[in-house]
């Protein structure tokens, strides 16, 4: 390798996170997050960019990286095919973990919870909203299964487009979205030496509990 990763190390000095600073209730903490990670953060990072991490029948975990479509007072939604591999996961293992992380703001959020699919009619609106490539790239995929090569690929996206010449494509029947419903959300911010700020919100009986980890 070119660089020795041993030495590879940043100083974290930009902010730090204090319990006087943060709300009793951390969606309120993650939409300030946000706001600032979209103000700050310059491309190709993606704000809203996330790790989704499930795991599968045998028990083996898997993560990639996915997109935030929506946040409500529910939970985190993201959009996939249900035949996927992760949807197979989450269909055997019906809870996730996601990590945002904002380089420049020195920021990462854990969540964990559990997943549920979000209606139908939810799922057809966001998918509207899609840009054409998109919505016929969904029909095209058989997502996480093998293929001969790109050139079918380009075939299957071939014969989409034709299906749909003279109307819109609509949402498919394995194509939807899924809501994390947040039980764990813990913030991060960078410090020096390593004494990074860490805080902890657990659903508990009666709301959110709140404390501090070491780092």
């Amino acid at each position: 390798m070119s660089r020795n990763l041993a030495d590879m190390r940043r100083d974290y000095t930009r902010d730090g996170l204090s319990e006087a600073n943060a709300p009793a209730e951390p969606l309120a903490l993650f939409h300030n997050w946000f706001d600032e990670a979209v103000a700050t953060e310059q491309l190709p990072v993606e704000p809203n960019a996330m790790t989704l991490a499930t795991v599968d029948a045998d028990g083996r975990p898997h993560c990639r990286v996915l997109l935030l479509k929506a946040l409500d007072e529910r939970g985190f939604t993201f959009f996939s095919n249900y035949q996927s591999d992760k949807g197979e996961q989450l269909r055997y293992s019906p809870h996730a973990a996601m990590t945002f992380f904002w380089p420049t703001l020195e920021r990462q959020v854990r969540i964990e919870g559990r997943v549920e699919k979000v209606s139908p009619e939810e799922s057809d609106a966001y998918f509207q909203v899609r840009p054409l490539g998109s919505r016929l790239g969904a029909w095209a995929s058989p997502q996480s299964r093998m293929i001969a090569g790109r050139e079918e690929l380009e075939r299957l996206l071939a014969e989409s487009g034709a299906r749909f010449q003279d109307q819109a494509p609509h949402c498919p029947p394995y194509w939807g979205g899924y809501r994390l419903l947040p039980e764990r959300i813990e913030f991060w911010q960078g410090r020096a030496s390593r004494l990074h700020d860490r805080l902890d919100y657990r659903l508990v009986e009666g709301g959110w509990r709140r404390q501090r980890l070491a780092p």
